[in-house]
């Protein structure tokens, strides 16, 4: 008898994680077809912004990345619970500043926000065919890490795209952090450069649970559910260089402290 519970137990396991493998394959199989299916789109949008058309490219941009980051989180599974978008402010660019644990964040924000902003990314995603093409228009930067001149041209550029009058985000720990829930990686200051260079408010944003969902598991997608705390802005226009200097471990402290009153851990 208790030789079949243990075999029926072992079999609802594997079977469950034969359904996680599925959806895993379901969701790279959804994130390259709707690029492909709308190839046609992102050419067209491509051709506007070579001609100079930035509200074309912003009206397709602003249309089919949210669409395609929603339709990509329901096939994970994800459920996704976005609390502060009041706190956005309503003109001007921002610098939204978010913490780091999984490759879901990156499209958590573009959902989360109020429309889909660049981001600064790691040099590799500008290697992934397709989804290179759809973060330029976007207005993505790209970091290489461990290059020193090239990571200081990456927030000139990024500054360049505040100055311009578009929004930015930023994960300022420079990487995944792989801590416990709720904790976070030490914030760079020079990636606030590019708020305090240009003036334009920093917006934190708190991420919690999405590890959860992928990193946890191998990389095996789990369904789960996500909260995203959007807090508010702190104005760093006319910052005293204390203020400044202060800046990132203030932003840090913030959203450790929204994901604890979520009953998170802090590190």
């Amino acid at each position: 008898m208790k030789s079949s519970k243990i075999q029926q137990t072992n079999w609802e396991g594997t079977s469950l994680q034969i359904l996680y493998i599925l959806r895993t394959i379901a969701m790279y199989v959804y994130m390259f077809g709707y690029m492909l299916l709308f190839y046609g789109t992102l050419r067209r949008a491509e051709k506007a912004a070579a001609a100079g058309d930035r509200e074309t490219v912003r009206q397709i941009v602003n249309y089919h990345i949210p669409r395609w980051c929603r339709g990509l989180l329901r096939v994970a599974g994800v459920k996704m619970t976005v609390e502060g978008v009041e706190n956005i402010p309503a003109s001007g660019p921002v610098v939204f500043v978010g913490n780091h644990r999984s490759y879901f964040d990156i499209p958590i924000m573009l959902v989360a926000l109020d429309h889909p902003h660049g981001i600064l990314a790691k040099e590799e995603l500008a290697n992934i065919p397709l989804l290179s093409r759809w973060m330029n228009l976007l207005g993505c930067v790209y970091v290489k890490r461990e290059d020193v001149r090239g990571s200081l041209q990456a927030l000139k550029d990024a500054s360049d795209v505040v100055k311009n009058g578009e929004s930015f985000t930023i994960f300022p720990e420079g990487t995944r952090y792989k801590g416990v829930e709720g904790g976070a990686g030490e914030f760079k200051a020079g990636a606030f450069r590019i708020a305090i260079k240009t003036g334009a408010p920093v917006v934190p944003v708190a991420i919690s649970g999405a590890r959860a969902l992928y990193e946890d598991h191998g990389c095996i997608v789990r369904p789960g559910s996500v909260r995203v705390t959007i807090l508010p802005a702190i104005r760093t226009a006319g910052m005293k260089k204390e203020e400044q200097t202060q800046l990132p471990q203030a932003v840090r402290q913030n959203i450790l402290a929204a994901m604890s009153r979520l009953g998170q851990t802090i590190l």
